[in-house]
This record gives C-alpha cells, sequence and structure tokens, in this order.
C-alpha cells in the first residue's frame, strides 16, 4: 500500500533531517546552522520532486501476531510474551516478528538485557523486517546508546518502508536532542500511521492545545491502553489540572513583569555547621518566602506541605511523590500558588508538587533548574549568584513571552535546537523531560549518560556500570536518603574517572541502584554529577536547545 502525498512528504522530512544527535563514544563536532544538511532538509519539505520518494506500509501482521500485539497493547505483557514465546517455539515465517514483539514486552517487564536478546535474534533472523530494526532502536534508546537507537529506527526508512514505531522512535530521539520540529514531525506521522498505538497516542496528546488535549485525555483513560497504575494516576491527575487551569483566567505560569534579566545570591544550605550540601534560592509564594534547593537533577517545584499551607497554596489533586530511596513515594498533591516571586522575577498562576512535611529534605523544598528553560540559566557556585538572562534569539523567529515551566499545559510551539554563535564551544547533552544527561567516560571506556544532579551530595555510579571498570565494595558507614527515603544496597567504587566535557576527575565514589531514575527517563542513566564536585564551577545551561557550558577558575581553589 502507497501512502498519501502529503504524508511522503513529511516523511521524507524525517528521513532526511539532521538530529544533531551525539554518537555513543562522542559528542560530534557542533554543526553550524544552516548547513548543506540543513538546506537539504528544507528543500525537500517544500519540493514536489521529494514526493517521488513512496514509502510502502509493511505488510499485515498475522493473526497469531496481531493477537500478541493486542495482548502488549492491553497492558498484558506477561500474557504478551507468552503468546510470542508459543509462536517462537513454533517456528515458521512469524518468528522474526515475534522476537521484535517480544523485545518490547521485555522493555515493559523492566528486563532490558532479554530486551536485547529478542531484539538481535529478530535483526538476525530478517535482517529486512522493519518492526525487527525498530525494536532494536527501542532496545538501544533504553540502553542509552542513542546513536546506534538512531540508526536502527532510520534503517527501515532507508528501505522506503513507513513503520511507525521507527517515526515513533525518531520522534523520541529528536525530542531528547532538542529538536522540537522534527519531533513533532515523526510523531505526526506516527500518530497517522497507527492511531491505535497507546504510546504513540499519550505522546500526541501533549502537542494539543488545552482544550483539545482535556478531550483527548477525557477519551484516552476511558478506553484501553497499556499504561501502569502508577501511569494512569498521573494521566488522571494531570486532567484534573488541566480542567483547573481552564478554569482560571490566565492559563500558564505567566511573567507579569517586564524584566528579560535577573541576579540574586545562591543560599547556603548547611548539612553541618561549615558543610553545605548545596546552594538554595530563596523563592515567595503569594506571602511566603521559601528557600528551595536549587535541583537541576529535580523537575518542578517541590514545596513540603507546612511551608505550602503557611503560603496558602491551594490543593487541586491528590498525588505521591517519588524520588531517590527505597521506602517508596511519599503522599502529596499538586497545589496552585497565584503569585510567586523569584529575584525580580514575578509570576501568577503557577502549579507546585507539594509533599508530606515528614520526607521533606534540608530545606523548604526543592526548585529544579528547569522551570527557567525559557532563560539561559547561570549558577555561579564559587561566587554563589544566580543569574537568569535571555536566550539567543532564535533565527526567522518571534521571540516568546517568558514563562515558568512548572507544567506541560502550555499550546505547543516546536522549534529545533539552534546553537548560536557564542555558544559554539557548549557542550550538548540530552534533555529527557527536566533531565540533563550528559555522555560521560568512566575509566576511559565508551561513555554512559550521567545525570547532571546539583541536589545530589556527590557524583555516584550505578554498580553495574562501576562493575565494567573497577571494584565496588559494601560500606555500611555510608547512608544514602531522598524523598523517597534511605537506600538499602549502597556500595563504593574505587579509584573511578569520570570525564565530561573538557574535566575528568578521579577519586573513590558512591555506588548504589537508579533502575528507578532510568526507567522514569526510559534510558540508561549510568550515574550523576553531584554537587560534591559540581560546586567548584560556573555552570550555564540553555533547556531550550539541550547545551551546558562548565567553567572553572583553577586559582581560585587551591
Amino acid at each position: 500500500m502507497k501512502l498519501p502525498a502529503s504524508l511522503v512528504a513529511a516523511a521524507v522530512l524525517a528521513v532526511l533531517c539532521s538530529l544533531a544527535l551525539h554518537s555513543q563514544d562522542a559528542p560530534p563536532p557542533n554543526p553550524p546552522q544552516g548547513t548543506a544538511a540543513a538546506a537539504t532538509t528544507q528543500k525537500a519539505a517544500s519540493d514536489p520532486s521529494a514526493n517521488k520518494l513512496m514509502l510502502t506500509l509493511p505488510p499485515p501482521l498475522s493473526p497469531a501476531l496481531a493477537h500478541a500485539r493486542d495482548a502488549y497493547r492491553s497492558g498484558q505483557f506477561d500474557a504478551a510474551a507468552t503468546e510470542y514465546n508459543a509462536i517462537i517455539s513454533a517456528g515458521g515465517p512469524d518468528m522474526a516478528g515475534a522476537y521484535a514483539g517480544l523485545a518490547r514486552a521485555d522493555l515493559k517487564l523492566k528486563k532490558p538485557a532479554d530486551a536485547f536478546t529478542a531484539a538481535q535474534k529478530a535483526v538476525s533472523l530478517d535482517e529486512h523486517l522493519a518492526t525487527a530494526h525498530t525494536a532494536l532502536g527501542e532496545v538501544y534508546y533504553r540502553l542509552g546508546r542513542m546513536g546506534e537507537a538512531e540508526h536502527e529506527l532510520q534503517t527501515p526508512l532507508k528501505e522506503k518502508i513507513a513503520d511507525p514505531r521507527g517515526f515513533y522512535g525518531l520522534y523520541r530521539i529528536s525530542l531528547a536532542t532538542s529538536n522540537y520540529k522534527n519531533a513533532k514531525t515523526a510523531l505526526d506521522v506516527a500518530h497517522q500511521l497507527d492511531p491505535d498505538d497507546p504510546e504513540i497516542r499519550r505522546s500526541w496528546l501533549g502537542t494539543l492545545s488545552l482544550k483539545e488535549r482535556m478531550k483527548a485525555l477525557q477519551q484516552y483513560l476511558s478506553g484501553q491502553n497499556n499504561d501502569d497504575t502508577e501511569a494512569r494516576e498521573h494521566l488522571a491527575q494531570m486532567l484534573v489540572v488541566l480542567q483547573d487551569q481552564a478554569n482560571r483566567p490566565i492559563h500558564g505560569c505567566r511573567l507579569v513583569n517586564h524584566v528579560t534579566a535577573t541576579q540574586t545570591n545562591l543560599e547556603s544550605l548547611l548539612i553541618s555547621a561549615t558543610r553545605p550540601r548545596g546552594y538554595g534560592l530563596k523563592v515567595k509564594f503569594n506571602d511566603t518566602t521559601a528557600r528551595l534547593l536549587l535541583d537541576t537533577g529535580a523537575g518542578g517545584i517541590v514545596l513540603n506541605s507546612k511551608i505550602a499551607e503557611k503560603a496558602g497554596v491551594e490543593r487541586v489533586v491528590e498525588q505521591k511523590v517519588g524520588g531517590i530511596g527505597d521506602k517508596g513515594a511519599a503522599a502529596g498533591y499538586i497545589g496552585y500558588a497565584k503569585a510567586l516571586q523569584i529575584g525580580e522575577l514575578q509570576f501568577e498562576n503557577c502549579y507546585v508538587d507539594v509533599v508530606d512535611n515528614k520526607r521533606s529534605l534540608d530545606a523548604d523544598g526543592l526548585i529544579g533548574a528547569d522551570v527557567f528553560a525559557h532563560f539561559l540559566v547561570d549558577i555561579d557556585f564559587p561566587n554563589q549568584k544566580f543569574k537568569l538572562s535571555e536566550l539567543p534569539k532564535l533565527p526567522d523567529e518571534a521571540a516568546e513571552a517568558a514563562t515558568l515551566d512548572t507544567s506541560n499545559t502550555e499550546t505547543y510551539h516546536p522549534h529545533d535546537r539552534y546553537i548560536a554563535p557564542e555558544m559554539q564551544s557548549y557542550t550538548r547533552v540530552y534533555r529527557i523531560g527536566h533531565m540533563l544527561l550528559i555522555p560521560v567516560s568512566v575509566n576511559e571506556h565508551p561513555t554512559k549518560l550521567f545525570l547532571i544532579d546539583t541536589g545530589a551530595f556527590d557524583n555516584t555510579i550505578t554498580p553495574a556500570a562501576a562493575r565494567e571498570s573497577t571494584k565496588i565494595y559494601a560500606d555500611d558507614r555510608m547512608h544514602v536518603k531522598g524523598i523517597s527515603g534511605e537506600v538499602k544496597n549502597v556500595f563504593m567504587a574505587e579509584d573511578v574517572s569520570l570525564a565530561f566535557a573538557h574535566y575528568k576527575q578521579k577519586k573513590t565514589i558512591v555506588a548504589f541502584d537508579l533502575t528507578n531514575v532510568s526507567d522514569s527517563a526510559g534510558t540508561e542513566v549510568s550515574g550523576t554529577l553531584g554537587f560534591g564536585m559540581l560546586f567548584l564551577l560556573d555552570i550555564k545551561i540553555d533547556y531550550r536547545d539541550g547545551l551546558v557550558d562548565f567553567s572553572y577558575d583553577e586559582h581560585r581553589f587551591h
């Protein structure tokens, strides 16, 4: 079956677009804006001759594969895996497709190693099967191997096959690399090809306007999907917030005074009389001032319930708030603050997360640096200054009004990564939600993804990543605690050399499992760059374009 010309043009655009990816081992040189590749992309979008590249839909599934797929789509992952294994045991032409389906079921069952084995088997059985390559691409994405993921996801398109999951995978990679226009193009095509795929549909909801999103989300929640209980609860809470926002006179956390830049002091938050555990910001909620830990590893604003009640934060919907720790998520709710002030910036109509006071850390709460995504963020730890300034203007686009990203309820305005001339030396990172993931080489091995986390006490690594190049041992004296309580199994990893951007640090560091963080991100997070090292640096973050710059003054610390 041939696809419509309009859809083919979009598909060609997705195939030819420059995704500006990091490779698995090291990020490539920053491409200047307006390269030949970008020009080719623009030509493909407007040149009717591009429609000559006709893509073909994959053939229909056999009844057995379709039944197993339907079990997967309804959230019956164990049943789906059983059905796929039965098809494999029977042999025949469906084996490769069954291995591809099994790989996806294993990912949902949180067994990425088994998923990798199944996906590799699918490709080895039929190297021309589109779903085999896209399944392998999805597994590579979960393993944090982004370059290999991109290669596998593009393989069917290069063979002129329009696999919906291939477009969906490219959407996820484009999103992680701050190429939002490319992401929307790929997602729109995936949704047109297969609107019944619950994962594609769920992501597509996020591109709709407030009114459209409420209606579509109600329909999604009333039907069958493959979300787990936690995900369904989150979506139901999102719907309540959207409905609450629709009833407010102003939609979105808006800047109400005309300030394009501001500077304020970083507040030292002490773990002992002289030792800081982090730095925070003074944030005024209505008429109450709080000191919030500035945390690049967190998203949005999290207040403890005591401060929220004092500030008169309105309770909107109950929710649980999770983080590092093994005691489970803490009780809490999503609240509404009429007014919010940070430095000279004054906002109104803002939503915040509130957590039970008993689970709060050593501050009144947390503020994720991602809430300042509309600004260039400068966290100058050595001079204890926090600065916000205007981001470079996007070429040929009007400047957008500044907001505070405390929710995802704004109208969707996608753009692609822009690296301004003054930012050519910045390091490209992956942005997945609020997380900034940077490629880090551990003991000179191929890079893994680490979370830039000013809220973490120090650099950390997962036991699995540490064991690849060094020894680890248990240390009962070390205790790690987060919003979700204390971590049970904590180790020490000897002589770990972490190389990132233009820097390297070597020392013994803490090791503990980050599976919950990786599952949340959808990709493998092998460690954190934490406060114990980051406090030496002046860190500039461009959330819009996924760029980070680290500056170190060697004469200041000696």
